[in-house]
């Protein structure tokens, strides 16, 4: 019959440092997977680096593309206001455009008109 000690994970999770270590101390099978952890965090360690590194390129990357969309749209924007004439007569400073200059039928007042 083996006689695993079972309580590694149960210490590890549940109790404090002291308790583990006095435990880890006493019993083989804990000791053993401790030093298993151990070896796992290391490796972690070892690459995280070229995880978050790879994972902060892609950020850069979505930056640069929303920063150069951004651009595109704004270049686009700034070009159709000055090739349309008509657009530009409208759109000056200081001057809103009212329903009328928008093609809606209005009346002396100034206010849409509405068939009854």
């Amino acid at each position: 019959m083996d006689n695993k000690c079972s309580k590694y994970e149960g210490l590890f999770v549940f109790s404090d440092d002291e308790t583990l270590n006095q435990h880890i101390s006493e019993c083989e099978e804990c000791r053993k997977q401790q030093e298993e952890q151990k070896r796992v965090s290391e490796l972690i360690d070892e690459v995280k680096f070229y995880y978050l590194k790879k994972r902060k390129n892609r950020r850069v990357r979505i930056a640069a593309m929303c920063a150069s969309f951004f651009l595109f749209i704004s270049f686009l924007s700034v070009g159709l206001v000055m090739n349309n004439d008509d657009l530009m007569d409208t759109l000056q400073y200081g001057y809103t455009l009212s329903a009328e200059d928008l093609g809606f039928p209005v009346d002396s007042y100034g206010l849409l008109m509405v068939d009854e």
